[in-house]
């Protein structure tokens, strides 16, 4: 069975050392295994840590918090809304994109891959890093959630990221994220998006941060790279 740290890149593996070696992450590692052997699960296997992959820890810049993998065949890649480019657009992400034109006046990225974010430093990462197909929710409570709010206090005390905290179970996490910058709204899923989502500016606020910190904006409609 191969190890998570095999996976995971070696600057966040090492600042993540200690997490690592506690008795919950091999349970993990075990779960995986066994949900991989009898069902179909997203993201591929190598894909799992592909936000920390394409998002290297110094470089990490803002913090998009996501819930769950995309369950469609051909959905999640490893980064929290995204989809690859040949992908129809999610609903939510759709709205997303919609903020972004109404927020900045810009065209969105030409379609649902992210990367041209992640490769500025927005980490997109969600809280559950994997999921069985066609089932919502199926691998969460089982330890992904420990490990990935330990990464979330690891940007909020190693860099000045900002953080993006996208509905109830993102919101959540402010706790975790000591004094660090936060824009937060209702999530932009069809069901919530119209009650806090739109008009909420996201995208300007966390440039204006950046901008107060000395750091060049995103370029929020940068395609896939």
């Amino acid at each position: 069975m191969q190890l998570f740290q095999d996976r995971i890149p070696h600057d966040w593996r090492t600042a993540l050392a200690e997490e690592l070696g506690k008795p919950y992450v091999p349970r993990l590692a075990a779960f995986e295994h066994t949900e991989r052997a009898q069902n179909e699960v997203f993201p591929a296997f190598g894909d799992v840590f592909a936000a920390l992959r394409l998002t290297p820890l110094a470089k990490a810049r803002v913090v998009i918090v996501g819930q769950d993998p995309y369950h469609g065949e051909g959905q999640a890649h490893g980064l929290a809304f995204s989809v690859q480019p040949d992908v129809p657009l999610p609903p939510s992400l759709r709205n997303i994109y919609q903020e972004l034109r109404d927020d900045l006046g810009v065209a969105p990225p030409p379609n649902g891959c992210l990367t041209g974010w992640a490769s500025q430093g927005v980490l997109l990462l969600n809280t559950v890093l994997t999921v069985r197909s066609g089932d919502a929710h199926s691998h969460a409570r089982k330890g992904w959630e420990r490990l990935t709010d330990a990464i979330l206090q690891l940007v909020a005390t190693q860099t000045r990221a900002v953080f993006v905290l996208w509905g109830g179970p993102a919101r959540k996490k402010r706790s975790l994220l000591g004094d660090a910058p936060v824009v937060e709204s209702a999530h932009p899923s069809p069901l919530s998006a119209y009650r806090g989502f739109f008009g909420s500016r996201p995208f300007s606020q966390v440039n204006e941060f950046l901008l107060a910190q000395g750091e060049p904006p995103i370029d929020w409609s940068a395609p896939a790279r």
